[in-house]
């Protein structure tokens, strides 16, 4: 029996989401892909020190690939496009061109950070390196806690936000439409 590529992703995330949920009774931060204790949840929400209405989604917390901590409320006050990723993915690999022709078109207008899932740290990085978007900030994200923050059951998907944090796109779009989509957004 043959299973289809969009079947496997589904069963593929199913497993992720399960996994994490068994996790969450237990007061340490699992991955999923790997069943190794990590740091602190990546979505960890910010405290609400000072307007956190304006960042609406974005407030939350995260790691770079490089181990540095990341507050997405730095984000808030501009446009955001979210792009969540996952380092095996052909199609993730095949969008970095059109996320890296966004960040160039638009540096400074809107926000860009990759979210990558579904696998462990160690594969996060060489796909960085393979694509050459180091000059976007990613997350690492193997427990999912940004992907359930956004809703989001697959790879190679993008949100986009506008200026207030409101989500505005969630979905599997490419080449011209991301291109379309975020013009519309910065307007």
């Amino acid at each position: 029996m043959r299973i289809s590529r969009p079947l496997l992703t589904a069963m593929t995330l199913l497993f992720v989401l399960l996994g994490t949920a068994a996790c969450a009774a237990d007061d340490r931060n699992v991955s999923p892909a790997t069943g190794t204790s990590g740091a602190t949840s990546a979505a960890t929400p910010a405290p609400d020190r000072t307007s956190t209405a304006s960042a609406g989604k974005l407030a939350f917390t995260g790691t770079t690939l490089d181990g540095k901590p990341f507050s997405a409320a730095t984000l808030a006050g501009k446009p955001v496009l979210l792009w969540f990723w996952a380092p095996w993915c052909p199609t993730c690999h095949a969008e970095a061109p059109d996320v890296l022709s966004v960040q160039q078109v638009y540096a400074g207008r809107i926000g860009i950070l990759g979210v990558a899932g579904l696998d462990d740290l160690n594969n996060m990085q060489p796909f960085v390196d393979r694509t050459m978007t180091a000059a976007i900030t990613h997350l690492g994200d193997p427990d999912g806690a940004i992907w359930r923050r956004f809703e989001v059951t697959q790879q190679s998907t993008y949100v986009l936000l506008d200026a207030q944090g409101n989500v505005t796109f969630t979905g599997v779009i490419g080449g011209d439409e991301l291109r379309d989509k975020v013009a519309a957004l910065i307007g």
